[in-house]
C-alpha cells in the first residue's frame, strides 16, 4: 500500500483538510469494512457456530497477539482496555496507596496523566511532584531529584502539547534506580514510528488505536510487566481476570489479563487489528520520512510562529496564536481541522502519512 492508495480509502478526507490525527484519525475503508464484517461473523454466524463467547475469546487472543507483536512484547502481557486513559486508571486503581506516597509526572502530561493522581491526592493524601518537560527537555538532575523515593514516575513518550519525543528509557532508568514504578504513555507514539514497549524498561505502558494507528475509538491496549502485575490488585475482578472463575481459589491471572474484567465488544478489536496491519503494509520507512517531510514544509511556512522544535520529533507540531480557540474554529469553518491546546496556549497540527504537501500548503494560506 502507498499513502496516496491510503488517502484515496478514507472518506473522510473528501470533505476537507484533516490534521488533527493527535486527537483521533479517521479510518480507511478497509478498517470500517473489518469491523462490520466483525460485527456480522459475531451476531449471524458465530451463535450457531463457533459460539458467542469461544469467538469473543478467539478475537481477544488474536488481537492480543497483534498488538504484542506490533509493540515488541508478549501477547501476555496486555490487557485490552478502551483506551489510554482507561489503561492509566486501572493502575492508578490497582496499586496500594498510601498517605505520603509520591507520584511525579511531567508539566507536558494529558490529562489522562494528570486527573487520576490529583484524585488520589484529594482522597488518599498522596504527594505529586512535577517535573518541567517542555520542548522535550527534561533536566536529568531534577528528574533524578524528583523520583527518588517516589512510588510512581508517570510521563508521555511523545508529548501531545508540542509533538516533543522524551528519551523513554534513559528517564525510565532514573526512575528505576530511584525506587519509582514507571507508567509510560505512548498514545502519540504508537502508528507513527517503530515502538518497542520492552526496550523502554517501563513496568507499564498505556496506549490506544484510535489516532496514529487509524483503528476505531474504544481500542486502548495496556502492557504491564508480570513483575508488576503481580504487584497488583485490580478495582474490579471478572470472570476475564482470573483463573478459574467456578473454583473457590479462583485466583487472579498472574500478568496483564487480570485487568480484563468481562464481555467486551470484539467488534472495534478487528478494526484496530486491520489498522496495525495497514500501517504496517505501509511500513514504517514511509510513514516516518513522509511526515518528516511534510512537517518539514509546515514548520518553514510557520517561521516564527513556530513553538515545537524545529529538528523533526513527530507528526504534531504546535504554533503560536493570539486566540487560538479562535484560530481553531476559524480555520474548521474554512475545512481544515486542527485543535488548539488550552494547557500552552498554543494551536496544534497532526500530519500523518495519509496528508500532503496540498494539505499543509492550504493550512498555510489560511493562516
Amino acid at each position: 500500500m502507498t499513502p496516496e492508495e491510503l488517502r484515496a480509502d478514507m472518506p473522510a478526507l473528501d470533505r476537507g483538510v484533516y490534521l488533527n490525527t493527535g486527537a483521533g484519525g479517521p479510518s480507511p475503508r478497509r478498517v470500517v469494512d473489518a469491523t462490520e464484517d466483525a460485527l456480522e461473523y459475531h451476531e449471524f454466524e458465530a451463535p450457531t457456530g463457533a459460539g458467542t463467547y469461544g469467538a469473543l475469546f478467539d478475537a481477544l487472543d488474536e488481537t492480543r497477539e497483534v498488538v504484542a507483536g506490533h509493540v515488541g512484547v508478549a501477547p501476555e502481557s496486555v490487557a485490552l482496555t478502551q483506551s489510554t486513559t482507561d489503561g492509566i486508571g486501572r493502575i492508578a486503581a490497582a496499586m496500594d496507596w498510601e498517605p505520603g506516597d509520591v507520584v511525579v509526572r511531567t508539566d507536558q502530561e494529558h490529562s489522562a496523566g494528570i486527573l487520576p493522581w490529583e484524585r488520589l491526592r484529594q482522597t488518599h493524601g498522596i504527594e505529586v511532584r512535577v517535573v518541567e518537560a517542555a520542548g522535550g527537555d527534561v533536566d536529568r538532575d531534577a528528574w533524578k531529584s524528583a523520583v527518588d523515593g517516589a512510588k510512581l514516575a508517570v510521563f508521555s513518550s511523545l508529548c501531545w502539547t508540542d509533538g516533543c519525543r522524551l528519551p523513554v528509557a534513559e528517564l525510565t532508568d532514573i526512575a528505576r534506580d530511584g525506587g519509582a514504578r514507571v507508567l509510560v504513555d505512548a498514545v502519540q507514539s504508537v502508528g507513527q514510528r517503530p515502538v518497542d514497549f520492552g526496550a523502554w524498561g517501563a513496568d507499564a505502558v498505556a496506549a490506544a488505536g484510535h489516532k496514529w494507528l487509524l483503528g476505531p475509538t474504544g481500542t486502548g491496549f495496556l502492557h504491564v510487566t508480570d513483575e508488576f502485575a503481580e504487584s497488583l490488585e485490580p478495582a474490579q475482578v471478572g470472570y476475564m481476570g482470573v483463573e478459574d472463575p467456578e473454583a473457590d481459589d479462583w485466583g487472579l491471572k498472574p500478568d496483564a489479563r487480570r485487568f480484563e474484567v468481562g464481555s467486551v465488544s470484539p467488534v472495534p478489536y478487528a478494526g484496530l487489528r486491520e489498522g496495525i496491519a495497514t500501517v504496517e503494509d505501509l511500513g514504517f520507512d514511509t510513514v516516518t520520512d513522509r511526515i518528516e517531510r511534510l512537517t518539514g514544509r509546515l514548520k518553514e511556512g510557520l517561521d516564527d510562529r513556530l513553538v515545537s522544535p524545529e529538528r523533526f520529533e513527530s507528526g504534531l507540531v504546535a504554533f503560536a496564536a493570539d486566540d487560538p480557540i479562535a484560530t481553531a474554529e476559524r480555520l474548521d469553518e474554512e475545512g481544515i481541522r486542527v485543535r488548539d491546546i488550552p494547557p500552552t496556549g498554543t494551536v496544534r497540527v497532526s500530519v500523518h502519512v495519509f496528508n500532503t504537501a496540498e494539505d499543509v500548503d492550504a493550512l498555510l494560506d489560511a493562516l
